[in-house]
């Protein structure tokens, strides 16, 4: 069965995060979210406070905060200020970006720590932990579900959209496979299609992060089908 419009909006995660990304940009998103009903919207810290501001009519739609974005090479100290800051100006998730240099370091207890730290500090709110997979080795992959999966994250994440690659067929399946049950998949990097986006679904990914301008032609082309004016 295809997914529906409401199916699809109510899995999205729209982001303008793009390096020349402006407040217009971050309006526009808004608009797009809110006429699609999309579940959750995203940007960078300096523009959150905007972004919580124009969806105080808009309660259902989830905000959520980036955590050392793009790269994760941030210390622990100055992930765990970042989260905090983030949760007081209103977010309802967190997006943290794992530290990829010390997980192809072998650096684990670090990795973990860091991961747990901000866990620790969003309390009730979803941390979604992006793996940048494009630079990851299939071990490397599987290590980072397994310290996101120990330090009790809700999702792993495939990647910041910054890289080549991320949301491919590969990554969702190979973390599929190591995660089951135990943890969400978000898809986020590269999803340009409706179709690609249910594929995406049937291999496990239940969350998808997707720049808002690549978003909108994938939910027109879920209401035309849908057949909803």
């Amino acid at each position: 069965m295809a997914l529906t419009l409401h199916d699809v909006a109510g899995m999205i995660d729209l982001s303008a995060v793009r390096p020349d990304t402006t407040e217009a940009d971050v309006r526009a998103m808004v608009e797009t979210a809110v006429r699609y009903r999309c579940l959750c919207v995203t940007t960078f810290p300096s523009y959150t406070p905007l972004l919580v501001d124009l969806l105080v009519e808009a309660p259902a739609i989830r905000v959520s905060g980036n955590v050392a974005f793009p790269s994760g090479a941030t210390t622990r100290a100055a992930k765990i200020a970042e989260a905090r800051e983030l949760l007081q100006m209103g977010c309802d998730e967190l997006d943290v970006v794992l530290h990829t240099g010390l997980l192809r370091s072998g650096r684990d207890r670090l990795v973990l720590d860091e991961i747990r730290a901000v866990v620790d500090v969003a309390g009730e709110a979803p941390v979604k932990v992006i793996l940048e997979c494009h630079y990851l080795s299939h071990g490397e992959i599987r290590k980072g579900c397994e310290l996101c999966i120990e330090a009790g994250a809700a999702f792993v994440k495939t990647g910041t959209g910054w890289a080549p690659t991320g949301a491919t067929l590969q990554n969702v399946a190979l973390i599929q496979s190591c995660v089951g049950d135990a943890i969400g998949i978000k898809a986020a990097g590269g999803i340009r299609s409706l179709r690609t986006l249910e594929e995406l679904y049937r291999l496990g990914a239940r969350r998808f992060g997707i720049g808002f301008r690549s978003a909108q032609p994938i939910l027109e082309q879920c209401q035309r089908r849908s057949g909803r004016a």
